[in-house]
């Protein structure tokens, strides 16, 4: 189905996407960016998806952008000059579409747009845009063989993917303007010290540990709230002031109460397991 891809999803709804070009170290090109937004934007919303787990074939996670390709190894058009203004306004449209906009980026949106759980497990080499297609996954976890790094200063190029919105976040002012102005290649335990990963695993242990992570996220769980969840979590810690955070809670606990909240509250009182029927795809609108 896809060149470089695979894709499997399990009986519990948990999908495991692999990066799938081992012999370049699963190096991310156009045709891989191609696919990884079509895959957050179809198959990982089909209602029998619940979360994502994403690894690498091999050896690596993603060593980065493949820098073989002829001309432009971006797939950027050269001939254009857009000022800030130009592109705000026509973004989306060519000539600026596929020749301006940052792939990874196309990528990354559409991870975080996804309202469900998406897990990195980092399982070797993720440099690049390798490193920061994970920041808009909503974990990550690194096998002890992982090593991650932002080092686009060696190429002279800057951060991409939206990292520069997702990595301070994440670890810290600070720590980002560290890392990316050293371009230093992290060890797992430095990147857990950091707190850019969640936990680091043994080799075999680390795919095993991100699927059971992801299953304990939704299994007996409402889609419906986690997407919201999801939603509300990532938009209102850089709201403005808290009553943002209130306007949007509010609605969400309004749908959630008179939808999966009745199952939800019947079965906590009749001591059972709840049957929550949602789904994702029917999330209500926050905004």
């Amino acid at each position: 189905m896809y060149e470089t891809l695979t894709w499997e999803v399990d009986a519990d709804g948990v999908a495991t996407l692999t990066l799938d070009r081992p012999e370049a170290l699963n190096a991310f090109d156009l045709t891989m960016a191609r696919e990884l937004e079509q895959v957050f934007l179809t198959d990982a919303r089909d209602d029998a998806v619940r979360a994502v787990v994403v690894t690498g074939a091999g050896r690596a996670f993603c060593a980065g952008m493949d820098l073989s390709a002829d001309g432009n190894v971006f797939g950027l058009d050269e001939s254009l000059r857009p000022t800030p203004e130009q592109f705000r306004a026509s973004y989306d449209e060519e000539p600026f579409d596929t020749g301006v906009r940052d792939t990874g980026g196309k990528v990354t949106l559409a991870i975080h747009a996804l309202p469900k759980p998406v897990i990195a497990a980092i399982n070797g080499p993720a440099v690049g845009i390798g490193a920061t297609m994970t920041l808009a996954m909503d974990i990550r976890m690194a096998s002890e063989k992982a090593r991650i790094g932002f080092v686009f200063g060696r190429l002279g190029i800057v951060p991409e993917a939206c990292s520069s919105w997702f990595l301070p976040r994440i670890v810290g002012i600070q720590q980002a303007l560290e890392w990316v102005y050293s371009a230093e290649i992290l060890s797992a335990e430095q990147a857990l010290a950091g707190r850019l990963v969640r936990s680091v695993h043994a080799p075999e242990d680390l795919l095993p540990a991100a699927q059971e992570l992801a299953r304990s996220f939704v299994k007996d769980r409402s889609p419906v709230a986690l997407g919201l969840a999801k939603q509300m979590l990532y938009r209102n810690s850089a709201a403005a002031e808290p009553l943002e955070a209130h306007l949007t809670d509010s609605l969400a606990m309004y749908w959630t109460s008179i939808g999966d909240g009745k199952e939800g509250v019947a079965a906590f009182r009749e001591k059972r397991t709840p049957q929550f029927t949602s789904r994702a795809s029917d999330l209500p609108r926050l905004t």
